[in-house]
């Protein structure tokens, strides 16, 4: 962790991750993301306290890993606004260039590959489930076969093989759920880097402002109109059941949508903090 010497009131707390190779970006691998300030095509607010935040240009991840038995050299690890964990720029030997999530231990200069078949058990490398031996930690997971990768793509994320048949593998999820997906899914080895990202602290408030995040204001704070916390004389709570401003409760309600085929695919639950 980087720490700052206490120049202002501010910086006095402020950490942050290291480990970041100082480049620019690669430019034909990203694009302008426009700001919505929280609100739909038709402009009115669906999400509370967005908005302002810096530009950002977007990359292009390749979360399918589908250049097959091409080896690739890893160029820089670079930061990425759109997410947690840090990237990799790899050029291929066909002179292919791509983005793909950084795993922890991987340096510049080392060589990945991704194969329909088996591959060295090696960081940064892809390949089936199927060939990948029990145990193993592995992120960028494909929930669906050649869709690309949908799970443990975060800062750390990394879920562990812990049995495999002939259709199926059950994995442990970084939540604590486990689930079955498909042994021919591809997935790629080793845990992401950045794993001190929930270590961080800001320091100010203006480092979320500068995230595109506005200030959260309580429930309690505001009038009945606005929120069924709002009103009441002093701090009144009004013997009220937390809820969202729509109503929805916001501690054991269940929101989550059952989909059949996700559904049907998960052993255990998460565990409950």
């Amino acid at each position: 962790m980087i720490r700052y010497k206490p120049t202002t009131s501010s910086r006095r707390f402020r950490t942050k991750s290291s480990g970041v190779y100082k480049a620019k970006p690669y430019k034909p691998l990203t694009f302008s993301q426009k700001a919505s300030g929280g609100r739909n095509n038709l402009g009115r607010m669906t999400m509370r306290f967005r908005g302002g935040g810096h530009k950002r240009r977007i990359r292009q991840i390749d979360f399918k890993r589908d250049k097959w038995d091409v080896k690739g050299i890893v160029q820089t690890v670079e930061y990425d606004p759109g997410r947690s964990c840090r990237i990799s720029l790899v050029k291929y030997a066909d002179g292919d260039v791509r983005y793909i999530l950084h795993p922890e231990g991987l340096h510049v200069g080392r060589f990945v590959i991704s194969s329909k078949n088996k591959a060295a058990l090696k960081l940064g490398n892809a390949m089936p489930i199927s060939f990948i031996p029990g145990g193993t930690l592995v992120h960028n997971i494909e929930m669906i076969p050649g869709a690309g990768g949908a799970i443990a793509r975060s800062a750390a994320g990394c879920a562990s093989i812990m049995s495999k048949d002939e259709k199926y593998a059950v994995l442990k999820m970084p939540s604590g759920e486990i689930r079955k997906v498909f042994v021919n899914s591809m997935a790629t080895i080793g845990r992401l880097d950045n794993i001190e990202h929930s270590a961080e602290n800001l320091g100010c408030a203006g480092s979320n402002r500068h995230r595109g995040r506005r200030p959260h204001v309580r429930g309690t704070a505001m009038n009945a109109v606005d929120h069924p916390h709002g009103g009441g004389r002093g701090r009144s709570h009004g013997s009220n059941v937390p809820r969202s401003p729509t109503g929805v409760p916001a501690k054991g309600f269940k929101t989550r949508k059952r989909r059949k085929s996700s559904s049907k695919m998960i052993i255990s639950r998460k565990k409950r903090r």
